[in-house]
């Protein structure tokens, strides 16, 4: 009886102290698009305990818009969105404390019917074309700027432009009302599966402008007071983003259990979504805050405060530079 009593009591103490290490385990929560690409990264850092394995808990919280994220990490009811880091400079020009870690270098462009004749930008001349976003849209902007240095046209003044959501933007195209389509990297792999052709990628059109395409565009957002206080959790979640990279560009099998989350129509769009994420995996270490400075003065030039508010230039502690 002593025996069956020590060996309970051994087994309650280690369910206990099991609980309290758990109890202990810091959450962290993230609110991020319902059905934005991020969720195929954050399935994997659950899913391979990568969360645990870096010291917290990950807490997934889907939302409608990026807006609806912006306000709930304003208000405190979530500690991690995603972002582009053109919006943490403009907090931290605004007094916000924010910091950028990087997640994807990925960006868009312009895709065109299969049939189109355009060959360049110039020849979308007249021609209607579909933007995912406003006018202020990053992509549309470095376009607009391309344009005129290659080509000198006024791409917004020689084009009519159709604004809308993401989807619209794709079905509208793939519709074939559009003579081009700008839109966000992982429709246009689906345009391009569905039989659109890539006219010009935003990267191209960035890197003739002098910027540096290696530059990461979007990123998790948390509070500099994280930083300051729980330093470990930040290192932590960063070290997660990177693990789930390195199993997602080269582990086939991780994107097979993927597929149901992604939901592709076929094969062609499902291979197009593994190539595009892979390709905008950004490369570890710190991020080249001259390049990045680069990038904001021109995102000034062409948006103005509207864009970019009082950060005519790159404010100090912008970025996560953890030197992995």
């Amino acid at each position: 009886m002593t025996f069956v009593k020590a060996l309970v009591g051994g087994v309650v103490a280690v369910t206990l102290s099991a609980t309290a290490a758990l109890a202990d385990t810091p959450v962290l929560r993230a609110a991020v698009l319902k059905f934005g690409t991020v969720n195929w990264e954050l399935d994997v850092i659950k899913r391979r305990g990568l969360d645990a394995a870096n010291g917290f808990t990950l807490d997934v919280q889907g939302v409608a818009g990026g807006s609806a994220a912006q306000v709930a990490f304003q208000g405190g009811e979530t500690d991690v969105i995603v972002s582009d880091w053109l919006w943490v400079a403009r907090q931290r020009a605004a007094g916000k404390d924010y910091v950028f870690i990087p997640y994807s270098k990925a960006v868009g462009g312009v895709m065109v019917p299969a049939d189109s004749a355009a060959k360049t930008l110039a020849d979308l001349d007249g021609g209607k074309i579909g933007i995912a976003g406003g006018p202020l849209d990053k992509s549309w902007l470095i376009l607009q700027a391309y344009a005129a240095q290659e080509h000198g046209m006024d791409l917004k003044a020689q084009t009519e432009q159709v604004f809308g959501a993401p989807p619209l933007i794709f079905k509208t195209a793939l519709g074939g009302e559009l003579a081009g389509a700008i839109n966000f990297w992982h429709f246009m792999a689906k345009m391009e599966a569905g039989g659109m052709r890539k006219l010009i990628d935003v990267a191209v059109a960035a890197e003739a402008l002098g910027l540096d395409p290696e530059t990461p565009l979007l990123g998790y957002v948390v509070k500099g007071e994280m930083l300051r206080d729980n330093p470990e959790l930040v290192q932590g979640l960063a070290a997660a983003s990177r693990g789930a990279k390195e199993i997602l560009a080269t582990d086939d099998a991780e994107w097979e259990a993927l597929r149901g989350r992604m939901k592709p129509k076929d094969e062609a769009e499902f291979q197009a979504l593994v190539a595009g994420f892979r390709a905008g995996i950004p490369a570890a270490g710190p991020v080249d805050e001259a390049a990045a400075g680069k990038m904001l003065k021109l995102m000034a030039e062409l948006g103005g405060e509207e864009l970019i508010g009082k950060a005519t230039e790159l404010p100090e502690g912008v970025f996560f530079q953890d030197g992995s």
